[in-house]
């Protein structure tokens, strides 16, 4: 582990001093982008205007046979477009893959100076953060990129989740993380096909009563995994995410996920489909009636001391805090989306 007074130092001679406090941006979705197929990115300018972050995939789902051009593609991508205050991230491939080297080399060589993030799959531990960490500041110190490169773990493996807590300490450089409920299904060993989401025999059953029927309630598979994430990620001060949804036709499951992410914690999920924009779009912006509320709060008590009854209810220093977080985001939100801004009164 690195002393506290080495651990916001550069990594190599030239490269840039690490954040602090990490960039303040709206990502309630991460888009997905397979950058080989050219019919995709040429969507891509519209797709600035609508997501918070376009991501550009170079892993699961890219083909064996099309990885080089995925990444070839990503670059094109990165190179043509404005991307301004929607975020540009990829997700490489796994580090034991043969593409790894030279997604990270390749990439920050030609367009470092605009990536925001790098997403790393199947992340065991921190000495996985750890490698990225000194190879992105020696790329960057190399090609002068003047701001760090950020870096965000997939997490979807039981390995991985055992060392939730280190990996989100790891690096300066850590964005936050994401949920990879396949991957970590197959990890663990459960027994699923579906990609995020409940299952209906993971449930309880009401209790008996006579020779009624017991009706079962189905539970969520991930709801620990979840909020360990969410409770690592915050106490280190970076994001969690629920990461992808796979059955693009139930959009109100899907939806269901998300909002159960959302209120655990999570400031966003991955969209893979178009469909899934406006969904996040929704959960992950706050109500209009519960920023109104906390703007109330905080009005109420400018310095966020003491206690006041606002509608019968009694808030204190805790639901200042409660209130505030509502209210940030909502501002973040009003800047990207004029409309919800309005009916925020932001």
């Amino acid at each position: 582990m690195k002393t506290p007074r080495a651990f916001f130092k550069p990594l190599a001679i030239g490269a840039p001093e690490p954040y602090r406090e990490l960039p303040v941006r709206l990502e309630r979705m991460i888009h997905f982008v397979p950058p080989h197929v050219e019919k995709m990115r040429a969507k891509v300018p519209d797709l600035v205007k609508s997501v918070d972050v376009v991501l550009g995939n170079l892993e699961d789902a890219i083909p064996a046979d099309k990885k080089i051009e995925a990444r070839q593609g990503f670059i094109a991508m990165a190179k043509e477009n404005d991307f301004g205050d929607t975020g540009l991230w990829t997700r490489v491939n796994c580090l034991n893959s043969p593409w790894l080297l030279d997604d990270i080399v390749e990439i920050v060589g030609a367009v470092g100076d605009k990536l925001d993030v790098v997403m790393l799959p199947k992340v065991e531990g921190p000495w996985d953060i750890h490698y990225l960490d000194q190879l992105l500041a020696q790329l960057e110190a190399r090609h002068g990129i003047a701001k760090p490169i950020l870096i965000h773990a997939i997490l979807e493996t039981a390995e991985g989740v055992k060392n939730v807590d280190s990996i989100a300490t790891a690096s300066p450089r850590m964005h936050g993380m994401s949920l990879g409920p396949a991957d970590l299904a197959a990890s663990r060993g459960m027994k699923t096909t579906r990609v995020g989401g409940g299952h209906p025999d993971y449930a309880v059953l009401a209790d008996k009563a006579g020779e009624a029927p017991r009706t079962a309630f189905q539970q969520d598979l991930w709801h620990y995994t979840v909020a360990r994430m969410v409770d690592a990620c915050m106490s280190a001060g970076i994001k969690p995410f629920y990461g992808p949804f796979g059955d693009f036709s139930d959009l109100e499951a899907c939806e269901a996920q998300f909002r159960n992410a959302f209120l655990m914690g999570c400031l966003g999920a991955w969209s893979l489909h178009p469909t899934q924009i406006d969904i996040a779009k929704r959960v992950f912006s706050p109500d209009a009636g519960e920023v109104a509320f906390a703007k109330k709060i905080l009005e109420a008590m400018p310095d966020g001391t003491g206690a006041v009854m606002i509608d019968g209810k009694m808030q204190d220093d805790a639901t200042w805090k409660q209130a505030k977080v509502i209210v940030d985001l909502a501002r973040l939100v009003a800047k990207k989306d004029p409309e919800r801004g309005a009916a925020y009164g932001l």
